[in-house]
């Protein structure tokens, strides 16, 4: 096609975009050109799904002028920035602003963060409790019952087939039937049977100790192991020079014996079931601090039984952190006064105070089911176009391209 690029940037600009009849229930929000330097504000039908406008910024003054283009709009959906609040009051004053429920739920976790950060020496201390109780557990547990070596559990498994081919034989002689029969059905010599029946239960094959090559240095071992010498290398070559001729895998194997037979102070805390229990970071502990108690892991509910205990204005912003997002997810019945007056005698009277300033829209959306979703799903639709420009778009093109491509 014998065209410049310049000549096809000029045909793309030349159809005039046609005017949009004004919408009634509108969507705003930002969108970066250049993420954390430069934003603009798109401007999305709620009822349409449609992009109606491109701003190439995100100040009121531009929001409001474009307001007062559409008198007839009389619900706009938006987040929770105050330069969007005050340029809706300006252009569109008897409009109905409706907070977005999702940042709603996002302050309040970012304002629970910052409680939590507060109490940051607190949650270390109880942190090292957990830590400290869990391998308190597991070591008393080792100590009860040591954990077994890949060859004992084999041995356990082998007799536990042995003892159930045993019982099945003492039931068929129960019931009449003679050796050779059992030793049949049981796939095995009829011998085999008389000796497991005589016995009384199935054969352990435990085999004595016999006398191995590091027997004459043991006591030399474990003099060193209690000295604190965990190296089987260098225990290895001390012992060579004893006298001890066996190979290095021979005391590499009894390091892993005594090493298993002991409690390892560094090794991290496990809970009940097994698995290593990670320390929160002050995110998770924040997510910890709401969700349900219920629903948490053992060491997790610990952790929150003694943070809440050591820290009992912890506890009260929790609670009425708990009644706040019931709230904003519909499934409380609540007043939002009654909450916010609950919340100004807690740490998050700070967020309360917030709330209060921007009531109306927080209450809309409360009960209105408009909400920036659909706003998103357009901001990601714009990314796709600007990038496939290379990001080298103006805002007369990229408008082009958004509002009129099919």
């Amino acid at each position: 096609m014998p065209a410049s690029g310049a000549t096809l940037l000029r045909m793309i600009r030349a159809p005039a975009i046609a005017p949009h009849a004004g919408p009634r229930v509108l969507g705003v929000d930002d969108w970066a050109w250049r993420r954390g330097h430069r934003y603009g504000t798109i401007l999305v039908d709620l009822e349409r799904n449609t992009v109606i406008d491109l701003l190439p910024d995100r100040q009121a003054e531009t929001v409001a002028d474009w307001l007062r283009k559409y008198p007839g709009i009389q619900i706009v959906a938006r987040d929770r920035a105050a330069a969007y609040a005050d340029g809706i009051r300006q252009g569109a004053p008897n409009a109905i602003q409706v907070a977005d429920r999702w940042h709603l739920l996002r302050n309040l976790g970012d304002a629970m963060q910052a409680v939590v950060d507060r109490h940051h020496a607190l949650v270390r201390r109880v942190v090292k409790q957990v830590i400290d109780g869990l391998r308190t557990d597991a070591q008393n547990a080792q100590s009860q019952s040591p954990r077994p070596t890949a060859a004992e559990i084999r041995r356990r498994e082998a007799y536990a087939r042995r003892q159930a081919r045993y019982e099945e034989a003492a039931q068929l002689r129960a019931r009449g039937l003679p050796l050779s029969r059992i030793a049949d059905r049981l796939g095995t010599e009829r011998k085999v049977i008389r000796r497991w029946l005589r016995l009384g239960h199935a054969p352990l094959w435990s085999k004595p100790s016999r006398y191995t090559i590091l027997d004459a240095h043991r006591e030399y071992l474990e003099q060193r192991w209690t000295e604190g010498c965990r190296n089987a290398a260098q225990l290895w070559r001390e012992l060579v020079e004893r006298g001890f001729r066996g190979r290095p895998t021979t005391v590499r194997a009894w390091a892993g014996r005594r090493r298993k037979a002991e409690p390892d102070p560094n090794a991290k805390p496990r809970t009940a079931q097994g698995t290593v229990w990670k320390p929160p970071s002050a995110h998770r502990t924040t997510r910890l601090l709401m969700a349900d108690f219920g629903t948490l892991a053992a060491a997790d509910q610990a952790l929150l039984t003694h943070l809440l205990q050591a820290a009992p204005a912890l506890a009260k912003a929790v609670a009425v952190a708990k009644r706040l997002n019931l709230l904003f997810r519909r499934t409380s019945n609540e007043n939002l006064t009654d909450v916010l007056a609950a919340a100004d005698e807690t740490l998050l009277a700070g967020f309360a105070d917030s709330l209060r300033k921007d009531y109306e829209a927080v209450s809309a959306a409360l009960h209105l089911s408009w909400t920036t979703g659909p706003v998103k799903g357009q901001i990601n639709r714009l990314k796709m176009i600007k990038r496939m420009m290379f990001g080298r778009a103006n805002l007369d093109l990229l408008r082009h391209r958004v509002l009129a491509a099919a």
